[in-house]
């Protein structure tokens, strides 16, 4: 009979956040696939657990996501974690779980800590809709396409991004939503310097230019509102009303209604308004 793999949340700071069932998965599984073995295991030695650990990591999905999938076919359950924060979410993990769902195995999430969701939730931007952007590409084409596919996203947007790579990813936001977007950068979170500074992109790209970044970023980017297009005043539509009679030869009844359709303003108020704007 086959195992099952339980998706295991770790948390991205204080390890405070780790929860019983958290621990009670650990402890229930015969060995853990990890992201990073080294950071893993800190976190595991903090709690006592002692258990087999397997590296899982971008450049070994294939051969070791086959290994570890026949070994719960064969009945052994694994617990699998990120570095921190919630696995299979921008994360290597993601390929193992779809390798699980091919093979018909059982996955069981066992919630706790995101980095994405704790970002979006003190960043004062809106939380009803909102999208996850990850990781903007180091590679100039991809990362332009990416930007340029979101510059009307609606949506509140989030992404992760690494201090070294911080002023690239704000020069760019400058210069692909404005630098007047309001940008949330949540830095460091649950952790000793953690720092929740609500801004705007161009604000955001003088602070950390003056400031060298530090620690890990969420960056929660409001999302796209069309200009408030300028409601055209009873003068404009007058204006426009005399021109159609001029360049029409119409009458100032029908130059009204036309000047008046799609307006705030009715017929009979453009045609008084232009009449006495003849008369005067």
């Amino acid at each position: 009979m086959a195992g099952k793999i339980y998706v295991v949340a770790t948390p991205i700071g204080n390890l405070s956040d780790l929860t019983p069932r958290m621990k009670q998965a650990f402890e229930e599984a015969d060995f853990i696939a990890a992201e990073d073995t080294r950071v893993s295991v800190k976190l595991l030695n903090h709690f006592g657990i002692r258990k087999p650990l397997v590296s899982y990591y971008e450049h070994n999905l294939r051969r070791k996501g086959d290994y570890i999938i026949q070994r719960v076919l064969e009945g052994e359950t694994c617990a699998v974690c990120s570095d921190a924060g919630t696995p299979c979410i921008s994360d290597p993990g993601e390929i193992l779980v779809k390798q699980a769902h091919a093979a018909g195995i059982t996955l069981v999430p066992v919630p706790g800590p995101s980095a994405v969701i704790t970002a979006l939730c003190v960043s004062g931007q809106d939380t009803g809709r909102f999208c996850f952007e990850g990781f903007v590409s180091t590679v100039k084409k991809q990362r332009r396409e990416h930007l340029d596919s979101l510059r009307q996203e609606k949506r509140t947007m989030i992404f992760y991004e690494a201090p070294h790579k911080l002023l690239n990813t704000l020069t760019d936001f400058v210069e692909y939503f404005g630098p007047d977007r309001k940008l949330t950068i949540a830095r460091e979170l649950t952790k000793l310097h953690e720092e929740i500074r609500l801004t705007t992109t161009g604000d955001a790209l003088e602070y950390y230019t003056e400031n060298p970044p530090k620690g890990e970023f969420c960056l929660v980017l409001e999302g796209y509102t069309a200009p408030v297009q300028q409601s055209e005043t009873i003068e404009d539509v007058v204006e426009k009303c005399l021109k159609l009679m001029a360049e029409n030869n119409i009458s100032l009844s029908e130059a009204a209604k036309k000047a008046a359709a799609g307006t705030a303003f009715s017929k009979s108020e453009v045609y008084k308004a232009a009449q006495a704007a003849k008369e005067n």
